[in-house]
């Protein structure tokens, strides 16, 4: 026997919250529907402790490629244990291999499908563990299996989308600070000296000449603190952005960020959309949906405004209403999920707006690319043309005064 914690509504309207023992968690809801109450969120109290990993990954086609192949033997009648064991053989990842076994396991002694993958929170995310949970009180786990393998491919290609229009910015950045560094560390004496020996110690450099010959003087006598302290800066940058604080500060000022901003969130509307439409469609209660979505869409700022909105909803209030008003999501959305709520379609409309979103996500980071790769050539041009400028004028100009 299992505890579990709900917060639900009676007949009348009034809240109820308590706990419930029962066997299984579709026993639990079948026990309180039977009491004339309707859910709002139920969840296990005390649920197992789950496992974290360090260093080991398995990649969105490997979960893809197992979500999928998992619905076809449930749909072809193959007993859970023996599909999740012959899936564990056909994997070529080693640690996912240790996972697939571990669930087999967890699954053969009696434990839920869902509550066996909640131990490997970075293998199946919340999303995933609640559908499944979904899957298996409805009875429509090959379903919902299927919805999350179109699910976890939509996030991969919108993943696999930034990282190849940002590749090649990051790479001419990567280049322009280690030439301009190597430049000014070991170059830039050198010609300095030879600038030295042409015009003499009181020669008249320009005021750019100048100025470039310190900042080399400077680098090179400081190169190992300058370092440190860039690695030291980047490390407390990333520990404070690790943080619930820093992370909300972080999140904030990237939806802040021009050009940038408008992609997040953008990524962040579609996500929402496709995930809470698949959980609506899963049959999870609204509420439930709301928390583990927020948690989904990877934005803390967003969450927390999820998380306003839920407790409005617990309090009476229109899911639509709600995202109308909300400060970070298009009114579409809203509208849309009224029309949803008033015709009992939310799912399917949200379908569309995830679709239409992520076709805008698309867009735009194609015409990011487009912008970002001609600003990278002309910084990295306009660099090399400033030290080319403030090493070739003086030399030449020494050189005449040489001549004549």
């Amino acid at each position: 026997m299992a505890e579990f914690s709900y917060v639900a509504t009676t007949s009348d309207g009034r809240q109820s919250n308590g706990t419930i023992n029962a066997a299984s968690r579709q026993a639990a809801i079948a026990t309180l529907r039977a009491q004339g109450l309707k859910l709002l969120n139920i969840k296990e109290a005390g649920a197992a402790k789950k496992r974290f990993s360090l260093g080991k990954k398995v990649k969105l086609k490997d979960l893809v490629i197992f979500t999928r192949e998992l619905s076809t033997m449930i749909s072809a009648g193959v007993p859970l244990p023996r599909g999740l064991a012959t899936l564990s053989e056909q994997t070529d990842n080693k640690y996912f291999k240790e996972v697939i076994i571990s669930v087999t396991r967890d699954v053969e002694s009696g434990m839920p499908l869902a509550d066996g993958m909640a131990k490997f929170p970075h293998v199946f995310s919340d999303v995933y563990v609640n559908m499944i949970r979904a899957g298996e009180a409805g009875g429509i786990l090959d379903d919902i299996l299927k919805r999350l393998a179109l699910q976890v491919e939509k996030d991969a290609a919108i993943r696999h989308k930034i990282r190849s229009a940002m590749a090649y910015p990051v790479v001419i950045l990567t280049i322009t600070v280690v030439a301009f560094f190597g430049i000014m560390v070991f170059i830039m004496p050198k010609i300095g000296k030879i600038i030295t020996s042409l015009g003499g110690p009181n020669a008249e450099l320009p005021i750019y000449t100048r100025a470039m010959l310190s900042a080399s003087n400077f680098m090179q006598k400081y190169f190992i603190f300058i370092l440190a302290f860039i690695f030291l800066a980047f490390w407390l940058f990333r520990r404070y952005i690790r943080t619930d604080k820093g992370k909300f500060w972080w999140h904030h000022t990237l939806l802040r960020t021009p050009v940038i901003g408008k992609v997040l969130l953008k990524i962040a509307v579609a996500r929402f959309s496709r995930t809470f439409s698949s959980l609506m469609g899963s049959g999870v209660t609204v509420l439930e949906a709301l928390n583990v979505t927020g948690k989904a869409v990877g934005n803390k700022v967003i969450q927390a405004e999820l998380e306003k909105i839920a407790n409005a909803v617990k309090n009476g209030q229109s899911l639509g209403k709600q995202m109308t008003a909300a400060a970070y999501f298009p009114p579409i959305v809203g509208q849309m999920i009224t029309v949803g709520e008033e015709t009992g379609k939310i799912d399917e409309i949200l379908v569309k707006v995830a679709d239409f979103y992520e076709e805008e996500v698309d867009a735009v980071i194609d015409g990011l690319a487009s912008i970002i790769e001609p600003i990278m050539i002309v910084v990295l041009g306009g660099m090399v043309g400033m030290i080319a400028a403030s090493v070739m004028g003086p030399i030449a100009g020494l050189s005449k005064n040489i001549g004549g």
